[in-house]
């Protein structure tokens, strides 16, 4: 996921999103339909709501559903505020089972499935691990990282989401290190929820956006939508996208949420084997038909890096893969090499099997 106060600094996606609209808003189609455009803010992000083809009526009332559905998720997912996540939190760390929030389990359940199709590096287990090294904030500030005896403390007890048991409706977790952190996922899930209430609704054609993080359906009065990937060097744009039919686009980065201490930059994607933020990668774009899929893919492949990203993307059933390591050169599937148009030029690009 890729953001959520659960994960993104939303100020910093509000200037990318005004690019990314420009982008949406001139692509180069003659409009037959009228486009209907709103904005809201959740998952401690800006979410932008296109719709096309339907009367401002019918726009109107799909934004005030889509509007409580996102603050109802927020409140109920939120890793760090008073909410049935954190009564599920509260319950793992005293040792006590508990009947499962239903507004919790669903989100918990394909957590699990997918946790285990990552090797678990993407573990919302971790929540004690994202904690201590202070991302558990609606305002991130430069800071100390975490003493190392800490992180190995906690590393020791080998939190993960693996620890969590479902009995029917009831949780209970052999491991008190646990904590729920649904940061790399949450946004995600959200996101197919919009959309599949939108298609309840008879909308046809719409993009749901929350800080750059997407998912679209058909097309934009014939057209594809056109998608910008974000340059995690300087916050311009690397590549562009076309999705359509039905398609989610998210990238997990190492600008989202961060600090620089001592001279050393830290971000907030931690590696569930080390402890410590994952190395080695800058960003990774992933396309999926879910959002859900493509938010934890995302947070799976930056952690596996250049060298294990191919292994890890087989294994979650991904098809298209974009990651850009530290040193600027590229990595992507074949798909994906046809999907893409590359902004900038590029050292070295690295062309896999396909996958």
């Amino acid at each position: 996921m890729k953001l959520h106060p659960l994960r993104a600094h939303w100020l910093s996606g509000l200037l990318f999103l005004g690019l990314i609209v420009f982008l949406l808003l001139n692509s180069g189609c003659s409009r037959q339909l009228p486009s209907q455009y709103f904005r809201l803010l959740s998952f401690g992000t800006l979410v932008e709501l296109e719709v096309i083809g339907v009367d401002e009526r019918r726009a109107r009332e799909a934004y005030e559903t889509l509007q409580q559905d996102f603050t109802f998720m927020h409140h109920t997912w939120h890793a760090w505020k008073p909410g049935p996540l954190g009564r599920v939190n509260e319950a793992i760390a005293e040792g006590r089972t508990i009947a499962a929030p239903p507004s919790v389990l669903p989100l918990l359940k394909v957590s699990q499935k997918l946790a285990a199709k990552s090797d678990y590096l993407f573990d919302p287990g971790i929540g004690k691990l994202i904690e201590l090294w202070g991302f558990h904030k609606d305002n991130l500030q430069p800071h100390a990282p975490p003493p190392a005896e800490k992180i190995a403390a906690i590393l020791a007890q080998h939190p993960s989401i693996r620890d969590v048991h479902l009995d029917g409706f009831h949780l209970a977790c052999d491991n008190p290190t646990v904590k729920l952190d649904f940061g790399a996922i949450g946004k995600g899930y959200g996101i197919d929820r919009a959309i599949e209430r939108l298609k309840e609704m008879g909308i046809t054609d719409a993009i749901v956006n929350a800080g750059g993080d997407l998912r679209a359906i058909g097309s934009r009065d014939g057209n594809p939508w056109r998608i910008a990937i974000r340059d995690p060097d300087g916050g311009g744009i690397f590549a562009l996208l076309s999705v359509s039919g039905d398609e989610a686009v998210f990238t997990s980065g190492n600008y989202e949420r961060n600090f620089t201490w001592e001279g050393k930059f830290y971000h907030h994607i931690i590696d569930p084997r080390t402890g410590y933020p994952a190395e080695g990668t800058a960003s990774v774009t992933v396309l999926h038909p879910d959002a859900t899929t493509a938010d934890a893919a995302a947070t799976a492949l930056f952690i596996a890096g250049p060298k294990n990203w191919y292994r890890i993307a087989r294994q979650m059933g991904v098809k298209f893969v974009l990651l850009i390591d530290t040193q600027g050169e590229v990595y992507m599937n074949p798909a994906m090499q046809k999907r893409v148009e590359l902004q900038k030029p590029v050292a070295e690009i690295h062309i896999s099997k396909p996958l």
